[in-house]
């Protein structure tokens, strides 16, 4: 299973020979399932967040991983919404994984235990984050599809995964709240016994888990805001929107108060769903009439005593937007033109379209709209077959979904920095502060550094493979940042250079002492300090660091390289 690791491009086996009838999708294995270059990245990431041993990874990850492609198969998250494509469901599990893994990076768990219990109990808390991370929509395709056999006999998640080729259709009428208590049905299938056996000795952390397993989110405590915070993360990639910036943003920032003054004025001021009404709410969207909300909007904030609101509604939809909490059209506008048909009863708007999971959560949301709401487009017919990414009318008031990728798209490397570039570290939160550091000398003062390096990244105190990491792995050998790495380690240990050069900074110092271990290895004109090319999404940049080949010196097994690093010739 770890081949997926050791031999990237490898094409996976053929399919073994079976009969498929047209319109009938063929079983494929879970290795053939997560081959995908973009699936491959994610599963590489997932690895590099846990920092364990292949054979941990295995058991706790990879395990579930493969029964859960096996489950989900080619069946897409959403009938129309985000992941909305074949293989949909399976792209948006690995993402939440991924995405709620590097949000728990930024917390001490459980809260307010002890030190030494939270160090004790941390990869049963990553564990079970990704796992109710990976669940989170399964019970989706219990209760929202009708999936038949190619010998015409319908097929049950809950009979085990699917043993011949299939087809499926979205059920008309379902309920959109019943999928978050189906996951009941086939978590068994995904996790097994050991695994179980071994979270229910984490009291919290099982009773957080069984809650977001039950689609009890509002009990289920720091595991519950994560899950739905990568959830969001991973539907707004998918459909062209950032909400992370706004659901990391400090306390007192304006994005905080903009989620907040929104959600107060829909669930308690604005009407729905009717003539005369401020918003209609579909399926899949929260559609808001924007000059009366914008109005209102800065209204409460303002009675709020709260500064810094913008003077304009302009403004107002510039905020929104770059923050991410409206979906922009097409055109990359803010404001949707839509029209609203109930009966014998329409009309025109312009709108603002926010995801509903934005400002209802795990709260139970009121009644769907029973008429419709058609963005309007301009009509520009003619003898030309419209463009494959052209937008159209929407009737059954759904979230406009942007053109799908192509599969060679999505296995594009930037795809997956785009996806995961949208976090940035968050500071631990006052209570939750680590534990003043100590460090007792004992040995070659480069050789302590060193000891620290690798107790970091076995802790997860020092990530790696990240935009702000200063360890990386590039070309199977060890990359560390200077002086970002030595900095940090001057700064946890003041004074740790004991006076010995007052005319040095002390991370040159620290840096001096790590060069006389010599194991770092030099360019071929002498020097120690090589350099690596960034190239991200978004920037390209220089990195400046010590190359370390003999990787057992910080890690038991190295992990994958970072695909966006690469050795700048000297």
């Amino acid at each position: 299973m770890l081949s997926l690791f050791r031999h990237k491009r490898r094409k996976p086996p053929p399919p073994p020979t079976v009969s498929v009838a047209e319109g009938y999708l063929p079983i494929e294995s879970a290795y053939s399932l997560l081959a995908a270059e973009h699936r491959r990245q994610l599963l590489d990431r997932i690895w590099q967040y846990t920092a364990l041993s292949h054979a941990q990874f295995t058991q706790l990850y990879l395990n579930p991983i493969h029964r859960y492609a096996e489950q989900v198969q080619q069946l897409p998250a959403s009938e129309t919404h985000h992941h909305a494509y074949l293989g949909g469901m399976l792209d948006h599990g690995l993402e939440l994984v991924a995405c709620s893994l590097k949000l728990r990076q930024s917390y001490l768990l459980p809260t307010g235990a002890a030190p030494e219990d939270q160090a004790a109990q941390t990869d049963a808390w990553s564990a079970g984050i990704a796992y109710g991370a990976l669940l989170h929509d399964i019970g989706k395709i219990a209760v929202d599809l009708l999936v038949e056999r190619q010998d015409g006999r319908l097929w049950h998640p809950w009979q085990g995964p699917l043993d011949q080729p299939y087809r499926f259709r979205y059920l008309k009428g379902r309920d959109y709240h019943l999928h978050g208590a189906a996951a009941g049905l086939l978590y068994t299938q995904i996790l097994d016994r050991p695994i179980l056996d071994w979270l229910s000795g984490f009291p919290s952390l099982w009773a957080s888990l069984l809650y977001v397993l039950s689609g009890q989110y509002e009990r289920a405590g720091v595991l519950g805001e994560l899950v739905i915070q990568a959830d969001r993360v991973s539907t707004a990639q998918n459909i062209g929107g950032n909400p992370n910036k706004a659901l990391q943003a400090p306390i007192h920032s304006l994005q905080h108060h903009l989620i907040s003054g929104l959600r107060h004025l829909v669930q308690h001021e604005l009407k729905l769903n009717q003539p005369g009404a401020a918003g209609w709410l579909t399926q899949d969207a929260l559609w808001l009439v924007s000059k009366t909300v914008t109005d209102k909007l800065r209204a409460y904030l303002l009675s709020q005593a709260i500064e810094g609101i913008p003077s304009s509604n302009i403004a107002v939809f510039d905020e929104l937007q770059s923050h991410g909490l409206v979906e922009s059209t097409p055109e990359g506008k803010a404001i949707w033109t839509a029209l609203v048909t109930q009966g014998n009863w329409k009309q025109s708007f312009t709108f603002l379209l926010l995801q509903p999971a934005l400002i209802w959560g795990s709260e139970e949301r009121p009644e769907t709209f029973s008429g419709t709401v058609s963005v309007v487009v301009e009509d520009n017919s003619s003898d030309v077959p419209p463009s494959p990414t052209a937008p159209k009318a929407v009737s059954t008031g759904s979230t406009p979904t942007p053109p799908q990728p192509e599969p060679l798209a999505m296995e594009d490397a930037d795809y997956l920095g785009t996806l995961l570039g949208m976090f940035e570290p968050v500071e631990p939160e006052i209570n939750e502060a680590p534990p003043e550091p100590s460090l007792e000398i004992s040995g070659p003062p480069g050789q302590v550094f060193l000891d620290w390096v690798k107790e970091g990244i076995l802790s997860h105190h020092l990530i790696i493979n990240d935009s702000k990491a200063k360890v990386h792995t590039v070309s199977g050998s060890v990359f560390l940042v200077t002086p970002g790495l030595f900095q940090r380690y001057a700064q946890e240990f003041p004074g740790i250079s004991q006076g010995a050069d007052q005319e040095t900074e002390e991370w040159r110092w620290v840096q001096k002492q790590f060069e006389k271990l010599k194991i770092h290895r030099k360019r071929d004109d002498g020097l120690n300090i090589w350099a690596c090319q960034v190239r991200g999404p978004r920037k390209k940049t220089i990195l400046k660091g010590y190359l370390i080949e003999e990787s057992k010196l910080l890690f038991e097994s190295i992990p994958p390289d970072n695909p966006f690093l690469k050795i700048a010739e000297p």
